[in-house]
């Protein structure tokens, strides 16, 4: 793709898809709230079963005391980067669903899948706008339901930090050689066809 990404789709794609990484280094700038419910915007309009939307974003924005309980619900390693986004979020999702006619939830089956569908939107957006993403499973998950007075039937899914690349020098030497974009593996390792090989 170019020298700063050195992706290379095996068939034909919107550079949108190989454009997309998740970075480390970010330099601080503030995300305007009405950006960052363009993002949200987008993740409204994702696929969902039964038109169920059981993504739940909760946010915090740079300078704020929010932005402080956000960051110390992620993982020390994660501390050392995130500090300097715009944004904090954790995205949750909905578990239960109440049947119509019904006073009795029942847990959905597709609520994290549903979820997934949602950051994707929300990351291409941001990625279109300019702003970069990195989602993470590095946070304190029993911490973050009663810190942020989530629900029981509320499942915390990521934590995702959002704001402007940054140089990768500012990151810690053992994290400056991963600020670039990774690979993937070639579809022959997850695409099987008619069902998985015997």
């Amino acid at each position: 793709m170019s020298a700063t990404n050195p992706r290379v789709a095996d068939y034909p794609v919107d550079l949108q898809f190989i454009g997309r990484w998740s970075p480390r280094a970010f330099t601080g700038e503030a995300i305007p709230e009405a950006e960052l419910r363009s993002l949200f915007e987008a993740a409204r309009w994702a696929p969902s079963s039964s038109n169920l939307q059981p993504w739940r974003f909760f946010y915090a924005l740079r300078g704020t005391p929010e932005f402080d309980t956000f960051l110390g619900l992620l993982f020390e390693g994660n501390q050392v980067w995130a500090k300097n986004a715009g944004a904090l979020l954790v995205l949750a999702s909905k578990t239960t669903n109440l049947p119509a006619g019904s006073d009795t939830p029942v847990t959905t089956r597709s609520h994290s899948f549903d979820t997934g569908a949602a950051w994707a939107y929300f990351a291409l957006e941001a990625q279109r706008l300019g702003w970069a993403t990195h989602a993470m499973g590095g946070f304190d998950v029993a911490r973050t339901g009663p810190a942020l007075n989530l629900p029981e039937d509320y499942r915390p899914e990521a934590a995702i930090a959002v704001g402007r690349k940054g140089d990768p020098s500012i990151l810690p030497e053992g994290l400056q050689a991963r600020e670039l974009p990774n690979g993937r593996k070639p579809q022959s390792e997850f695409t099987f066809r008619g069902g998985f090989p015997a």
